[in-house]
């Protein structure tokens, strides 16, 4: 048996989460640790443990963009968002695919990563 990644331990209700969207491939919900007005993590449901363990064919990848830029408009920063994929266990603080949807900066907002 594998021990679930903690994003699996939100998708399955054992660690509370403020979820902004779900359906039956993803779930998303706010970063603990935001580094913008907007800050959410957008997961797949299937514990993909890097970008690179995806099919090159797999139509995950575009529903993934799809599901960004809709809430980017839903949480009303599609005019000015950024998002941040970390690939590899050097760079990822979870081995769980996920994408960073971040937003609401302003002038005074530093938006260089």
């Amino acid at each position: 048996m594998t021990t679930k990644t903690l994003f699996e331990k939100i998708r399955d209700r054992e660690i509370p989460a403020t979820i902004v969207y779900e359906d039956d491939e993803f779930i998303a919900f706010k970063d603990i640790k935001p580094a913008a007005k907007v800050h959410v993590l957008i997961v797949p449901k299937k514990p993909y443990p890097t970008l690179e363990a995806v099919e090159m064919n797999d139509q995950m990848q575009l529903r993934l963009l799809q599901l960004a830029r809709r809430l980017a408009k839903e949480l009303g920063v599609s005019d000015n968002y950024k998002l941040h994929l970390n690939v590899g266990d050097k760079v990822q603080a979870v081995p769980h695919l996920h994408l960073h949807l971040l937003g609401g900066f302003d002038k005074e907002t530093p938006t260089a990563l």
